[in-house]
C-alpha cells in the first residue's frame, strides 16, 4: 500500500524527509546525496522523464493534482521541499 500524505506532515523537515524515501524508493539514490541543496540533473542524475515518474508519485503520496508546470522552476531538492510546503499549507502557512 502506498505511503499516503500525513496532514500532520506539515514542517518542511518532514516533506524533506517524506520526499528523500521516495527518491531513494523510486530513482535508488544513495541517501547521503540527497540534501536540500542537492541538485536533480547535477547531482542526482535524475532527468525530465524521471522528474515526471517524481510528480506522478507525489500526486499518489499527497493526494493532491500536482500539475508539471507548477514545478516548472524547479532545480533541487530543498526547491521541491519549498513548493511542497507552499501546496499542503497553503503559501502563508509554510512551517520551517
Amino acid at each position: 500500500m502506498p505511503r499516503r500524505y500525513n496532514p500532520l506532515m506539515r514542517t518542511e523537515s518532514e516533506i524533506f524527509e517524506s520526499l528523500r524515501g521516495i527518491l531513494i524508493e523510486l530513482f535508488e539514490i544513495e541517501p547521503a546525496k540527497i540534501r536540500l541543496e542537492a541538485r536533480f540533473f547535477e547531482d542526482l542524475d535524475i532527468d525530465s522523464i524521471d522528474v515526471i515518474d517524481l510528480l506522478l508519485k507525489l500526486n499518489e503520496v499527497t493526494g493532491k493534482k500536482i500539475q508539471a508546470e507548477q514545478f516548472k522552476h524547479v532545480r533541487s531538492v530543498g526547491d521541491v521541499v519549498s513548493a511542497l510546503a507552499t501546496l499542503l499549507n497553503g503559501p502563508h502557512e509554510r512551517a520551517a
